[in-house]
Protein backbone atom coordinates (compact mmCIF):
# COMPACT_ATOMS: atom_id res chain seq x y z
CA UNK A 1 0.00 0.00 0.00
CA UNK A 2 2.83 2.36 0.78
CA UNK A 3 4.27 2.30 -2.73
CA UNK A 4 0.81 2.01 -4.27
CA UNK A 5 -0.32 5.34 -2.88
CA UNK A 6 2.96 7.13 -3.32
CA UNK A 7 2.99 6.22 -7.00
CA UNK A 8 -0.46 7.55 -7.87
CA UNK A 9 0.84 10.73 -9.43
CA UNK A 10 4.15 9.77 -10.99
CA UNK A 11 5.00 11.66 -14.16
CA UNK A 12 5.33 9.54 -17.25
CA UNK A 13 7.12 12.18 -19.29
CA UNK A 14 10.35 11.12 -17.56
CA UNK A 15 10.13 7.34 -17.74
CA UNK A 16 13.51 5.68 -17.59
CA UNK A 17 14.70 2.26 -18.64
CA UNK A 18 15.25 0.23 -21.77
CA UNK A 19 12.82 0.48 -24.66
CA UNK A 20 10.19 -2.20 -25.13
CA UNK A 21 9.16 -2.74 -21.51
CA UNK A 22 5.52 -3.82 -21.68
CA UNK A 23 2.69 -3.36 -19.19
CA UNK A 24 -0.82 -4.81 -19.41
CA UNK A 25 -3.77 -3.71 -17.29
CA UNK A 26 -6.92 -5.85 -17.01
CA UNK A 27 -10.15 -4.46 -15.56
CA UNK A 28 -12.77 -7.19 -15.02
CA UNK A 29 -16.00 -5.32 -14.37
CA UNK A 30 -19.56 -6.48 -13.78
CA UNK A 31 -20.62 -5.95 -17.40
CA UNK A 32 -17.39 -5.94 -19.41
CA UNK A 33 -13.66 -6.65 -19.40
CA UNK A 34 -11.28 -3.93 -20.57
CA UNK A 35 -7.61 -4.39 -21.36
CA UNK A 36 -4.85 -1.90 -22.15
CA UNK A 37 -1.25 -2.56 -23.14
CA UNK A 38 1.39 0.16 -23.11
CA UNK A 39 5.15 0.08 -23.65
CA UNK A 40 8.07 2.24 -22.69
CA UNK A 41 9.67 3.69 -25.81
CA UNK A 42 12.20 6.48 -25.85
CA UNK A 43 11.43 7.41 -22.26
CA UNK A 44 7.67 7.70 -22.87
CA UNK A 45 4.63 5.50 -22.24
CA UNK A 46 3.20 4.56 -25.62
CA UNK A 47 -0.18 2.93 -26.23
CA UNK A 48 0.20 -0.43 -27.95
CA UNK A 49 -3.36 -1.71 -27.95
CA UNK A 50 -6.63 -1.73 -26.04
CA UNK A 51 -9.88 -3.68 -26.18
CA UNK A 52 -13.14 -4.48 -24.43
CA UNK A 53 -15.61 -7.33 -24.40
CA UNK A 54 -19.16 -7.41 -23.02
CA UNK A 55 -19.85 -10.13 -20.46
CA UNK A 56 -23.63 -10.27 -20.95
CA UNK A 57 -23.50 -12.74 -23.88
CA UNK A 58 -21.47 -15.16 -21.71
CA UNK A 59 -24.50 -15.34 -19.41
CA UNK A 60 -27.01 -15.43 -22.30
CA UNK A 61 -27.87 -11.79 -21.59
CA UNK A 62 -27.72 -8.58 -23.60
CA UNK A 63 -24.47 -6.66 -23.80
CA UNK A 64 -24.41 -4.08 -21.01
CA UNK A 65 -26.21 -6.28 -18.50
CA UNK A 66 -24.64 -6.79 -15.08
CA UNK A 67 -23.40 -10.36 -14.68
CA UNK A 68 -22.18 -12.72 -11.99
CA UNK A 69 -20.28 -15.23 -14.10
CA UNK A 70 -18.49 -18.34 -12.89
CA UNK A 71 -14.70 -18.26 -13.19
CA UNK A 72 -14.75 -20.52 -16.27
CA UNK A 73 -16.83 -18.02 -18.26
CA UNK A 74 -14.69 -15.07 -17.17
CA UNK A 75 -11.61 -16.99 -18.30
CA UNK A 76 -13.14 -17.52 -21.75
CA UNK A 77 -14.05 -13.84 -22.06
CA UNK A 78 -10.62 -12.68 -20.92
CA UNK A 79 -8.86 -15.02 -23.34
CA UNK A 80 -11.03 -13.70 -26.16
CA UNK A 81 -10.45 -10.01 -25.49
CA UNK A 82 -6.69 -10.54 -25.10
CA UNK A 83 -6.65 -12.39 -28.42
CA UNK A 84 -8.82 -9.90 -30.30
CA UNK A 85 -6.89 -6.88 -29.04
CA UNK A 86 -3.51 -8.45 -29.78
CA UNK A 87 -2.08 -8.14 -26.28
CA UNK A 88 1.39 -9.70 -26.08
CA UNK A 89 2.31 -9.19 -22.41
CA UNK A 90 2.06 -12.32 -20.27
CA UNK A 91 2.12 -10.71 -16.80
CA UNK A 92 -0.93 -8.46 -16.54
CA UNK A 93 -1.91 -6.35 -13.57
CA UNK A 94 -5.51 -6.87 -12.45
CA UNK A 95 -8.00 -4.70 -10.61
CA UNK A 96 -9.93 -5.93 -7.60
CA UNK A 97 -13.55 -4.63 -7.44
CA UNK A 98 -14.06 -2.17 -4.65
CA UNK A 99 -17.06 -4.25 -3.51
CA UNK A 100 -14.52 -6.85 -2.39
CA UNK A 101 -12.78 -4.39 -0.09
CA UNK A 102 -13.32 -1.88 2.67
CA UNK A 103 -11.63 1.53 2.60
CA UNK A 104 -11.73 3.67 5.71
CA UNK A 105 -9.72 6.15 7.76
CA UNK A 106 -8.67 5.60 11.36
CA UNK A 107 -7.73 8.43 13.71
CA UNK A 108 -4.97 7.70 16.21
CA UNK A 109 -3.53 9.88 19.01
CA UNK A 110 -0.68 12.11 17.81
CA UNK A 111 1.74 10.74 20.43
CA UNK A 112 1.77 7.24 18.93
CA UNK A 113 5.10 6.44 17.28
CA UNK A 114 5.22 5.24 13.66
CA UNK A 115 6.81 1.97 14.79
CA UNK A 116 3.77 1.22 16.96
CA UNK A 117 1.17 1.78 14.25
CA UNK A 118 1.71 -1.55 12.50
CA UNK A 119 0.69 -3.40 15.66
CA UNK A 120 -2.27 -1.10 16.40
CA UNK A 121 -3.93 -1.08 12.95
CA UNK A 122 -5.23 -4.71 12.94
CA UNK A 123 -6.85 -4.20 16.35
CA UNK A 124 -8.45 -0.88 15.39
CA UNK A 125 -9.51 -2.21 11.97
CA UNK A 126 -11.62 -4.93 13.60
CA UNK A 127 -14.13 -2.22 14.56
CA UNK A 128 -14.80 -1.50 10.88
CA UNK A 129 -14.57 -4.96 9.32
CA UNK A 130 -17.75 -7.10 9.51
CA UNK A 131 -15.94 -10.40 8.82
CA UNK A 132 -13.23 -12.27 10.75
CA UNK A 133 -9.90 -10.47 10.44
CA UNK A 134 -8.36 -13.69 9.11
CA UNK A 135 -10.52 -13.43 5.98
CA UNK A 136 -9.00 -10.15 4.80
CA UNK A 137 -5.60 -8.71 3.97
CA UNK A 138 -4.93 -5.30 5.50
CA UNK A 139 -2.78 -2.52 4.07
CA UNK A 140 -2.45 0.98 5.45
CA UNK A 141 -0.83 4.33 4.76
CA UNK A 142 -0.28 7.25 7.13
CA UNK A 143 -1.93 10.32 5.62
CA UNK A 144 0.04 13.58 5.66
CA UNK A 145 -1.13 16.25 8.09
CA UNK A 146 -3.18 19.09 6.65
CA UNK A 147 -1.44 22.43 6.94
CA UNK A 148 -3.42 25.40 8.22
CA UNK A 149 -4.86 27.66 5.53
CA UNK A 150 -3.70 31.28 5.23
CA UNK A 151 -6.93 32.43 6.92
CA UNK A 152 -6.55 29.96 9.79
CA UNK A 153 -2.95 30.97 10.36
CA UNK A 154 -3.56 34.72 10.31
CA UNK A 155 -7.00 35.19 11.84
CA UNK A 156 -6.87 35.29 15.63
CA UNK A 157 -10.67 35.34 15.86
CA UNK A 158 -11.00 31.82 14.47
CA UNK A 159 -11.35 29.06 17.08
CA UNK A 160 -8.13 27.12 17.74
CA UNK A 161 -7.73 23.95 15.71
CA UNK A 162 -7.99 20.68 17.63
CA UNK A 163 -4.80 18.85 18.49
CA UNK A 164 -3.35 16.96 15.58
CA UNK A 165 -4.33 13.35 15.13
CA UNK A 166 -2.63 10.71 13.04
CA UNK A 167 -4.95 9.80 10.16
CA UNK A 168 -4.36 6.37 8.65
CA UNK A 169 -5.95 5.15 5.42
CA UNK A 170 -6.77 1.45 5.75
CA UNK A 171 -7.69 -0.95 2.95
CA UNK A 172 -9.01 -4.41 3.81
CA UNK A 173 -9.34 -6.79 0.86
CA UNK A 174 -11.19 -10.09 0.96
CA UNK A 175 -8.75 -12.98 0.56
CA UNK A 176 -11.35 -14.93 -1.44
CA UNK A 177 -11.53 -12.14 -4.03
CA UNK A 178 -7.78 -12.17 -4.56
CA UNK A 179 -7.82 -15.98 -4.79
CA UNK A 180 -10.57 -15.77 -7.45
CA UNK A 181 -8.55 -13.43 -9.65
CA UNK A 182 -5.40 -15.48 -9.17
CA UNK A 183 -7.35 -18.48 -10.43
CA UNK A 184 -8.60 -16.55 -13.48
CA UNK A 185 -5.07 -15.49 -14.39
CA UNK A 186 -3.71 -19.00 -13.85
CA UNK A 187 -6.37 -20.59 -16.06
CA UNK A 188 -5.44 -18.13 -18.81
CA UNK A 189 -1.82 -19.41 -18.55
CA UNK A 190 -0.69 -15.98 -17.41
CA UNK A 191 1.13 -14.70 -14.33
CA UNK A 192 -0.30 -11.69 -12.48
CA UNK A 193 2.25 -9.00 -11.71
CA UNK A 194 0.06 -7.46 -8.99
CA UNK A 195 -3.53 -6.81 -7.90
CA UNK A 196 -4.88 -3.38 -7.00
CA UNK A 197 -8.21 -2.00 -5.74
CA UNK A 198 -9.83 -0.39 -8.78
CA UNK A 199 -10.25 3.11 -7.35
CA UNK A 200 -6.49 3.56 -6.94
CA UNK A 201 -5.96 2.61 -10.58
CA UNK A 202 -8.66 5.06 -11.64
CA UNK A 203 -7.15 7.88 -9.60
CA UNK A 204 -3.74 7.29 -11.15
CA UNK A 205 -5.21 7.43 -14.65
CA UNK A 206 -7.39 10.51 -14.13
CA UNK A 207 -5.38 12.84 -11.91
CA UNK A 208 -2.47 15.10 -12.71
CA UNK A 209 -1.08 17.02 -9.74
CA UNK A 210 -4.23 18.40 -8.13
CA UNK A 211 -3.62 19.66 -4.59
CA UNK A 212 -7.05 20.93 -3.58
CA UNK A 213 -9.78 18.38 -2.71
CA UNK A 214 -11.12 16.67 -5.83
CA UNK A 215 -14.11 14.33 -6.16
CA UNK A 216 -13.67 11.45 -8.61
CA UNK A 217 -17.00 9.93 -9.68
CA UNK A 218 -16.76 6.54 -11.41
CA UNK A 219 -20.04 5.77 -13.15
CA UNK A 220 -20.09 1.99 -13.55
CA UNK A 221 -22.73 -0.45 -14.75
CA UNK A 222 -23.85 -1.62 -11.31
CA UNK A 223 -22.40 1.01 -8.94
CA UNK A 224 -21.32 4.63 -8.84
CA UNK A 225 -18.09 4.98 -6.87
CA UNK A 226 -16.97 8.19 -5.17
CA UNK A 227 -13.42 9.01 -4.11
CA UNK A 228 -12.48 12.27 -2.43
CA UNK A 229 -8.78 12.90 -3.01
CA UNK A 230 -6.57 15.59 -1.50
CA UNK A 231 -2.82 15.92 -1.97
CA UNK A 232 -2.88 12.58 -3.79
CA UNK A 233 -4.47 10.78 -0.86
CA UNK A 234 -7.93 9.22 -0.59
CA UNK A 235 -9.70 11.14 2.19
CA UNK A 236 -13.15 9.64 1.66
CA UNK A 237 -14.80 6.82 -0.25
CA UNK A 238 -18.43 5.86 -0.87
CA UNK A 239 -20.36 3.50 -3.14
CA UNK A 240 -23.85 4.22 -4.50
CA UNK A 241 -25.76 1.10 -5.49
CA UNK A 242 -26.96 2.45 -8.80
CA UNK A 243 -25.32 2.52 -12.20
CA UNK A 244 -25.75 2.62 -15.95
CA UNK A 245 -27.42 -0.79 -16.19
CA UNK A 246 -30.13 0.37 -13.77
CA UNK A 247 -30.89 3.31 -16.06
CA UNK A 248 -31.11 1.06 -19.13
CA UNK A 249 -33.34 -1.36 -17.23
CA UNK A 250 -35.73 1.46 -16.29
CA UNK A 251 -35.86 2.67 -19.89
CA UNK A 252 -36.56 -0.88 -21.06
CA UNK A 253 -39.44 -1.36 -18.63
CA UNK A 254 -40.94 2.12 -18.97
CA UNK A 255 -40.93 2.14 -22.77
CA UNK A 256 -41.60 -1.61 -23.19
CA UNK A 257 -38.51 -2.14 -25.32
CA UNK A 258 -35.63 -4.61 -25.10
CA UNK A 259 -32.64 -3.91 -22.87
CA UNK A 260 -30.35 -3.68 -25.89
CA UNK A 261 -32.63 -1.10 -27.51
CA UNK A 262 -32.75 0.82 -24.23
CA UNK A 263 -28.94 0.84 -24.13
CA UNK A 264 -28.85 2.11 -27.69
CA UNK A 265 -31.19 5.07 -27.21
CA UNK A 266 -29.64 5.93 -23.83
CA UNK A 267 -26.25 6.30 -25.49
CA UNK A 268 -27.64 8.07 -28.55
CA UNK A 269 -29.78 10.70 -26.80
CA UNK A 270 -28.99 10.66 -23.07
CA UNK A 271 -30.33 13.56 -21.03
CA UNK A 272 -30.82 15.66 -24.17
CA UNK A 273 -33.91 13.56 -24.89
CA UNK A 274 -35.34 11.76 -27.90
CA UNK A 275 -37.78 13.81 -30.00
CA UNK A 276 -39.70 10.62 -30.75
CA UNK A 277 -39.91 9.61 -27.07
CA UNK A 278 -40.41 12.63 -24.83
CA UNK A 279 -40.18 10.71 -21.54
CA UNK A 280 -36.66 9.32 -22.15
CA UNK A 281 -34.80 12.22 -20.54
CA UNK A 282 -37.14 12.17 -17.53
CA UNK A 283 -36.58 8.43 -16.99
CA UNK A 284 -32.82 8.93 -17.02
CA UNK A 285 -32.94 12.04 -14.86
CA UNK A 286 -34.73 10.21 -12.03
CA UNK A 287 -31.63 8.06 -11.60
CA UNK A 288 -29.15 10.90 -12.09
CA UNK A 289 -31.00 13.02 -9.52
CA UNK A 290 -30.82 10.15 -7.02
CA UNK A 291 -27.09 9.64 -7.63
CA UNK A 292 -26.35 13.37 -7.36
CA UNK A 293 -28.43 13.61 -4.17
CA UNK A 294 -26.36 10.83 -2.59
CA UNK A 295 -23.16 12.53 -3.76
CA UNK A 296 -24.24 15.82 -2.19
CA UNK A 297 -24.80 14.03 1.13
CA UNK A 298 -21.27 12.59 0.97
CA UNK A 299 -19.80 16.00 0.16
CA UNK A 300 -21.69 17.60 3.02
CA UNK A 301 -20.27 15.05 5.44
CA UNK A 302 -16.75 15.64 4.12
CA UNK A 303 -17.07 19.42 4.38
CA UNK A 304 -18.32 19.17 7.98
CA UNK A 305 -15.55 16.79 9.00
CA UNK A 306 -12.59 18.52 7.34
CA UNK A 307 -13.88 22.09 6.85
CA UNK A 308 -12.78 21.84 3.21
CA UNK A 309 -14.77 22.15 0.00
CA UNK A 310 -14.34 20.29 -3.27
CA UNK A 311 -12.61 22.34 -5.98
CA UNK A 312 -13.11 19.99 -8.90
CA UNK A 313 -15.25 17.00 -9.92
CA UNK A 314 -13.82 14.47 -12.38
CA UNK A 315 -16.14 12.03 -14.17
CA UNK A 316 -14.85 8.62 -15.22
CA UNK A 317 -16.23 5.17 -16.07
CA UNK A 318 -18.44 4.25 -19.00
CA UNK A 319 -21.49 6.00 -17.54
CA UNK A 320 -19.69 9.35 -17.59
CA UNK A 321 -20.15 9.36 -21.38
CA UNK A 322 -23.92 9.92 -20.99
CA UNK A 323 -24.91 12.90 -23.11
CA UNK A 324 -25.99 15.88 -21.04
CA UNK A 325 -24.50 14.56 -17.79
CA UNK A 326 -21.86 17.27 -17.55
CA UNK A 327 -24.43 19.98 -18.22
CA UNK A 328 -26.69 18.72 -15.43
CA UNK A 329 -23.70 18.37 -13.10
CA UNK A 330 -22.71 22.01 -13.61
CA UNK A 331 -26.00 23.03 -12.01
CA UNK A 332 -25.59 20.57 -9.14
CA UNK A 333 -21.98 21.04 -7.97
CA UNK A 334 -20.28 24.28 -6.96
CA UNK A 335 -17.04 23.15 -8.56
CA UNK A 336 -15.27 22.74 -11.89
CA UNK A 337 -16.59 19.72 -13.84
CA UNK A 338 -14.19 17.68 -15.95
CA UNK A 339 -14.50 14.46 -17.96
CA UNK A 340 -11.44 12.28 -17.34
CA UNK A 341 -8.95 11.88 -20.20
CA UNK A 342 -6.81 8.90 -19.14
CA UNK A 343 -5.25 8.32 -22.55
CA UNK A 344 -3.70 11.80 -22.42
CA UNK A 345 -1.06 10.18 -20.20
CA UNK A 346 0.26 8.04 -23.05
CA UNK A 347 1.47 8.69 -26.58
CA UNK A 348 -0.74 7.42 -29.39
CA UNK A 349 -1.18 8.02 -33.14
CA UNK A 350 -2.79 11.39 -33.89
CA UNK A 351 -5.64 9.80 -35.83
CA UNK A 352 -6.76 8.01 -32.65
CA UNK A 353 -6.92 11.19 -30.56
CA UNK A 354 -10.69 11.79 -30.89
CA UNK A 355 -11.56 8.12 -30.36
CA UNK A 356 -9.35 7.80 -27.28
CA UNK A 357 -10.70 11.02 -25.77
CA UNK A 358 -14.25 9.73 -26.20
CA UNK A 359 -13.59 6.20 -24.95
CA UNK A 360 -10.99 7.08 -22.34
CA UNK A 361 -13.21 7.08 -19.24
CA UNK A 362 -14.17 3.44 -19.87
CA UNK A 363 -10.52 2.35 -19.84
CA UNK A 364 -9.31 4.40 -16.86
CA UNK A 365 -8.85 1.46 -14.49
CA UNK A 366 -7.08 -0.75 -17.04
CA UNK A 367 -4.77 2.10 -18.05
CA UNK A 368 -4.09 3.05 -14.43
CA UNK A 369 -2.96 -0.51 -13.74
CA UNK A 370 -0.63 -0.49 -16.74
CA UNK A 371 0.82 2.89 -15.75
CA UNK A 372 1.68 1.60 -12.30
CA UNK A 373 3.39 -1.46 -13.73
CA UNK A 374 5.47 0.66 -16.07
CA UNK A 375 6.81 2.80 -13.21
Amino acid sequence: MNNLLKNLFSSFSRLQGSDGNSAVGVDIGSSAIKVVEIKRKGGKAVLETYGAIALGPYADLDAGRVTNLPIEKIVLALQEVLKQSGVTGASPALSIPVQSSLIFTIELPAQIQDAEIAAIIPTEARKYIPVPITEVSIDYFILPKREASFEEANNADLPPQPADKINVLVVATQNDAVAKYRSIVSQCSLSASFFEIEIFSSIRANFEHELSPVLLIDFGASHTKLSIVEFGMVKGYHTIDRGGADISNSISKSLSISFSEAEKIKKEFGLFGNPAEKSLADIIKVHIDYIFSEINNVLLGYEKKYNRTISKVIFTGGGSLLKGLKEVAVNNFRAEIEIGRPFSKVSAPAFLEKVLETMGPEFAVALGLALRKLQ
